[in-house]
This record gives C-alpha cells, sequence and structure tokens, in this order.
C-alpha cells in the first residue's frame, strides 16, 4: 500500500527523475533546470577557486616572509650588539631554538652598467645564511652559495635591475667613510656576483644583497659587533611563545620581536577579507539556488494535473513532497559536484590556466612587481571544500523544502477541478 511504503522509494525518484527531464511541451522546464544547475555549478566553483587561491596566498606569504628573515630577531634599541658570541650561545640554551646568527645591516646604493639602485645589504656568516630555505633551496638560483666568501649574493629581481649576472662587478657606495667637517664621507667598493638567489618574494629580491659577515662589519665602520641576532626556530608557529624567554636570555636592555610582530596586521587583515568573500561567494551560492524555487514553483505548476491523479491513486503528501525536493536538491547535488571538480582542477592547475591567459592576452597578466608573488598561488584545503560543499547543500536541499511542501499541499480535487 501506499502509505506503508518506506520514504524516497523507486517510484518516487522515477516520478523525480521523469519531471527533471522533461521538456517543456510536456509540462517540464528544462530550461530552468539547466540554468539551475549551471547557477550552482559556477557559484560553488568561484567559491573554491576563491578559497584555494586566498589559502595559496596566505601560505605563499608566510613562507616567502618567514623563509627569508628570522622567525625572532633580537637586538639593543639604538646601540649595536657587543657580546654577540656569549649572547648568542644563551640564546642557543632556549629550548626550541634552532639557530643564532648574528647579522650586520645596512643600506647602499648599487651601481653596474650605468644603473644604479638602492639595495639592503646584509652581512651574514655563510653557515647561518644556509639556514636560509627561501634563499637556498629556489628553483631560481644561480651560481654557487659557497662562493659567498669570495663576493656578494643578489636577490634575482635587484640582479635584473643591475642587468648582472654571475662574474659580473658590482659597485656598492655607502656613507660610511671618514668623518670630515662636511659629514660622513662616502666609500666605494666592488664585489663579484656570485650567487643570485629568489626567495619568491619580489619586494624582497629586488632590493636584498649578502656579504660575508666580516666583509660587511669593514664596509660599515662595525669591527666586532652586530646589529641584530636573527633566531630561527625549530616550530616557527612558536615564536610568540618563546620570544620573551629568548629576550630574558639575551640580557637586560635586549629586545626580541617575532616575524608575527612584524606581519601580523597584514595577516589579520588577510583573515578579515577571507571572511567577507566567503560572505560574499555564499552570497552567490544562494542567488543560484534561488533558481532552483523558481523552477520548482513553474513545475509544480505545470504538474498539478499529474499532482491531483497521483493523490486521488494514493500517494501521501510525504511521497509528494519527497518527488519535488528530489527534484530540487538532485538539481543542487549534481551542480555542486560538478562545482567541486571544476574548482579542485583550477586549483590544481592553477599555474597552467594564468600561463594560458598570459599567452592569450600577450602577457602582463600577472606582474610580480606589483604582485609581489611570481605566480598565482593556490593551495586546496580539504577544509575549504568541505565548508563549500555543506554550504551549497544546505541552501539547495533547504530551499527545496518550500515549494514541495506547496505541491505536497496541493488539494486534489482543485487540482483536476478544470481537466
Amino acid at each position: 500500500m501506499a502509505g506503508s511504503t518506506p520514504p524516497f522509494a523507486g517510484f518516487e525518484w522515477m516520478i523525480a527523475w521523469r519531471y527533471i527531464r522533461a521538456k517543456r511541451a510536456e509540462g517540464g522546464v528544462s530550461v530552468m533546470t539547466w540554468i539551475s544547475l549551471i547557477g550552482i555549478t559556477l557559484g560553488v566553483f568561484a567559491l573554491i577557486a576563491t578559497l584555494a587561491v586566498r589559502s595559496g596566498f596566505r601560505a605563499e606569504f608566510v613562507d616567502t616572509i618567514v623563509g627569508a628573515n628570522a622567525h625572532v630577531t633580537v637586538l639593543r634599541p639604538r646601540d649595536v650588539i657587543t657580546d654577540y658570541a656569549e649572547m648568542g650561545q644563551r640564546i642557543m640554551a632556549v629550548e626550541g631554538v634552532n639557530s643564532v646568527a648574528p647579522l650586520i645591516r645596512g643600506q647602499s646604493m648599487a651601481s653596474a652598467f650605468g644603473t644604479d639602485t638602492l639595495a639592503d645589504i646584509y652581512g651574514i656568516r655563510l653557515e647561518d645564511l644556509k639556514q636560509s630555505d627561501a634563499i637556498t633551496q629556489s628553483e631560481r638560483t644561480q651560481g654557487d652559495i659557497d662562493d659567498l666568501p669570495n663576493g656578494i649574493a643578489l636577490g634575482s629581481a635587484l640582479a635584473q635591475r643591475l642587468g648582472v649576472g654571475i662574474g659580473d662587478r658590482v659597485e656598492f657606495i655607502t656613507r660610511s667613510g671618514a668623518a670630515t667637517p662636511m659629514g660622513q664621507s662616502t666609500r666605494r667598493n666592488a664585489y663579484d656576483v656570485v650567487f643570485i638567489f629568489s626567495t619568491g618574494r619580489y619586494q624582497i629580491d629586488e632590493v636584498r644583497a649578502y656579504l660575508p659577515f666580516d666583509v660587511a662589519q669593514f664596509i660599515f665602520n662595525k669591527d666586532g659587533v652586530a646589529d641584530e641576532l636573527e633566531i630561527r626556530l625549530e616550530d616557527r608557529d612558536q615564536s610568540e611563545l618563546l620570544k620573551l624567554d629568548i629576550a630574558n636570555a639575551a640580557g637586560p636592555g635586549m629586545w626580541a620581536y617575532s616575524w608575527q610582530d612584524r606581519v601580523g596586521r597584514y595577516l589579520r587583515a588577510l583573515t578579515i577579507e577571507d571572511n567577507v568573500m566567503f560572505v560574499i561567494l555564499s552570497i552567490l551560492v544562494l542567488v543560484a539556488s534561488m533558481n532552483i524555487i523558481s523552477g520548482l514553483i513553474m513545475l509544480v505548476k505545470n504538474k498539478g494535473r499529474d499532482i491531483g491523479i497521483l493523490r486521488t491513486m494514493g500517494l501521501t503528501e510525504g511521497s509528494i513532497l519527497r518527488v519535488f525536493f528530489i527534484c530540487g536538491a538532485g538539481i543542487g547535488t549534481v551542480g555542486t559536484i560538478l562545482g567541486v571538480v571544476l574548482g579542485c582542477l583550477f586549483a590544481i592547475y592553477v599555474d597552467q590556466i594564468f600561463s594560458l591567459v598570459n599567452f592569450v592576452a600577450g602577457g602582463g597578466v600577472w606582474d610580480p612587481s606589483i604582485r609581489g608573488l611570481y605566480e598565482v598561488p593556490a593551495e586546496l584545503r580539504l577544509l575549504d571544500v568541505i565548508k563549500a560543499v555543506v554550504l551549497s547543500l544546505s541552501l539547495s536541499w533547504i530551499i527545496t523544502i518550500f515549494p514541495a511542501r506547496r505541491a505536497a499541499r496541493m488539494n486534489p480535487v482543485e487540482a483536476l477541478r478544470y481537466e
């Protein structure tokens, strides 16, 4: 009997499938079905693609910033560090510290082949520079980092701006010469380029250069001292917890700040943007889901006679509700699946897609000097995919209930009165 049939029985699926694929001449709404399906698909695709790019941008930003800089930096405000060797030993005793490197920092005018540009000079020991994964493990490096004692290492964008390569000579002009009545005199030093690195972040690569620690001490008149200590941790995410212990180990008057202090505001801004973007794209999915309501309302209106016949044959209100629920939820489910597939494919092949777009547009679509990164980052996270799927299915399934209930409550006598 109809009343004893289990929910979502086979005949309910059969009726729903006939209604979904029915042509307009047969009382169906196939055009609205396709519009609803495409809308849900594009909405879910846009949501997953955007979340993947945002997650990739955040991860790339943190990796490039932290990879090329210290996890924790220790310095003495407005003064140099004279006992950096002993201080480094005390800091190394803190649990979780992986390495401590004394650093000399200064600015200089770099000149080569008639081109001048500003450069940030970092004086560092070779063994300490090798601790920086962003410097040593990039695919865009040129030369041999072990030759640093014989020359200088330049960022790839800085080398490109100066028009130099491995073996070329670059002159650096610093205001660190002898004191004169007219002020500090300039000093000129020239070095061979032995290594060109790429951190993955353009703003770093366009200004940074590395010199041997003792050479930097000499050209900046800082013999026997260091400007700061660059500390790398076993776990960079512990920097906020360990920086106080590191500052205490460094001694009185020393100040320690983490990489999160440096870029924390920017990361918080990214989090706010991510949340706002998710809400906006959720509205896009909601608008696409509204097409399902429109299609089902038209379907209920066109199938009024069929509903009346089915009710007189013994189908319950629950069966009618489930038939039209299957119609709407089926469209939402298929659209969600297609959107997930397209979104995941976009995240996986984002480099190839943008390369094609860049080729078709004639270049210049992604400018690293503006974007800060050399390529479009995308990181596909399971949580982002789950959030998109849950949102889409929830919206498409819930809104389907309302027109389905309208169909279920239709009076069969009224439906057949004029037939």
